[in-house]
């Protein structure tokens, strides 16, 4: 690979190459390997980390759950192993990542501000199917998606509480640094509607900001735009396209700037990352948001560090869910074969065949659904992300990580073997969400772990275990609690898609 003297964070070079699965596969072994040393070795012995990461993925799961402590560690381990090997690259020259944003404290950006003139949101709803659900219609929906065991019941009990006090939803005051302002999963919109000051962060694209700017003019709350301090000119007052022409950062190479920019927030705020790129790119950002949110928790800011995590994982899930999944498979008789033809030419797996039990005694299921077709760079991201949640709740931090449903994104749906299975995923008693649907619910459950105080987002609420914290609020789309194993279906939904979208 060419090097690139303005580079910013990136993978190691190790012998003038780089290698996101060596780097991968490292850094999971390092996660592994004080706490587990035999499955370390096991990792780092894998010869194809491409074709062969799945296992590992779970293995890391349930060796976490059984071992004391076993989970933080190594967050803790997998979270060191990265910031070792990573750099970061500013005018040829090359240096760690802490390094890097040590040197580089000088202000990079001014802030423009978009008021808005809409008037604010005072009741939570939902967009679902062409309605706008709320109140009754939005309860009653709730008890639907928990008797379908689309959503564990935590997740419906945070959104009762939003119904039940609309006050929270009054966001005046509040600052959140949305990082992925125009990502189609992100809560931009949501948040401004509810009174919210976003402090966005996005691509100097100015068709994003023009979009992103036109939105945020209609509705209730105020947008803060990053604009460069360069040339010595005040952009500060721009606006419009003006401003979109200008607006933006780029967190690969500026996210030391990112970081003094958020800095100057005064008071508490929210951090929260909804950043999306393919393949090693997902990693280098994610890093890079990592980097700015602990920098500022280092430095005594108040911050609640907020993710999305994705389905598509390994979880410890309860045994409430694991009970309805088992029961779903034995009943599964004639009846299913004439529901879905499909399973007579595929192989179905139970989905718990087996459950663990943590060193304090308390029995989980693994309930694995990793993709294949996502690949180890996604869950290396997705990995770094819930490594941090554990351990800076550990460490008294605020933080929020729920689980998102699958949505039809078009990140996700430009994968043609993905975009099939989506369609065909209903035979199976999955639910697949449509981007609006998920950005209001994902919105709602952010607000709910900054405004409860029960909430498992605050760290002073005692919990069973580390990975209790993805269970609270899961909106899984039936994952969970279905009879298969994901993968076993995941074949044979995008065969039934691919018939259902050509019908």
């Amino acid at each position: 690979m060419e090097f690139d003297p303005q580079r910013g964070i990136d993978f190691p070079v190790d012998a003038g190459r780089q290698s996101s699965m060596g780097t991968g596969r490292a850094v999971f072994a390092d996660a592994a390997r004080a706490t587990d040393p035999a499955l370390g070795a096991r990792i780092e012995a894998v010869g194809n980390w491409r074709k062969e990461y799945i296992e590992p993925g779970r293995a890391l799961v349930e060796s976490g759950l059984r071992a004391p402590g076993g989970s933080v560690r190594m967050s803790r381990d997998g979270l060191a192993s990265l910031y070792a090997r990573f750099t970061f690259t500013r005018d040829g020259r090359r240096m760690s990542v802490p390094e890097a944003f040590a040197a580089l404290d000088e202000p990079g950006f001014a802030t423009a501000e978009v008021v808005g003139t809409g008037r604010a949101v005072t009741e939570l709803a939902i967009p679902y199917h062409g309605r706008m659900l709320r109140g009754a219609d939005l309860r009653h929906q709730l008890d639907v998606w928990v008797a379908n065991g689309v959503v564990e019941p935590s997740f419906a009990h945070a959104l009762e509480l939003l119904i039940a006090h609309p006050e929270w939803l009054d966001l005046t005051g509040e600052h959140i640094a949305v990082l992925g302002a125009g990502a189609e999963m992100g809560p931009t919109s949501c948040l401004l509607d509810w009174g919210a000051t976003v402090w966005a962060v996005d691509l100097p694209r100015p068709e994003l900001w023009r979009r992103v700017i036109a939105d945020a003019e209609h509705r209730a709350g105020r947008l803060h735009v990053p604009v460069p301090n360069a040339g010595g000119l005040d952009r500060s007052q721009l606006s419009g396209s003006a401003l979109a022409a200008v607006a933006g950062a780029d967190l690969l190479t500026q996210a030391p700037e990112v970081r003094t920019w958020l800095a100057g927030i005064q008071g508490p705020f929210t951090l929260g990352n909804y950043v999306y790129a393919d393949g090693p790119l997902h990693v280098r950002v994610s890093l890079a948001i990592d980097a700015i949110g602990t920098d500022l928790v280092d430095r005594g800011h108040d911050v609640m560090l907020a993710w999305l995590a994705t389905p598509t994982d390994v979880f410890a899930t309860p045994m409430e869910a694991v009970e309805e999944s088992r029961r779903r498979w034995r009943s599964a008789g004639l009846w299913r074969f004439a529901r879905s033809p499909l399973r007579l030419v595929g192989t179905f797996e139970q989905n718990y065949p087996d459950t663990v039990w943590t060193a304090t005694g308390v029995e989980y299921g693994v309930c694995d659904c990793l993709v294949g077709q996502q690949g180890p760079n996604y869950l290396l991201a997705k990995r770094l992300q819930r490594w941090r949640a554990m351990a800076a709740r550990e460490d008294g931090v605020r933080v929020s990580l729920n689980v998102a449903p699958s949505t039809r994104t078009h990140s996700v749906v430009k994968n043609k073997a993905l975009a099939a299975a989506y369609a065909g995923a209903g035979r199976f008693g999955l639910e697949i969400f449509e981007p609006e649907t998920s950005n209001a619910i994902m919105a709602a459950l952010l607000v709910h772990d900054l405004r409860n105080e029960r909430a498992t987002s605050n760290p002073e609420v005692p919990i069973v275990h580390p990975m209790q914290l993805f269970v609270d609020g899961a909106c899984h789309g039936g994952l969970w609690r279905s009879e298969y194993a994901a993968r076993s279906v995941l074949g044979l939904a995008a065969v039934a898609g691919m018939f259902e979208r050509n019908a």
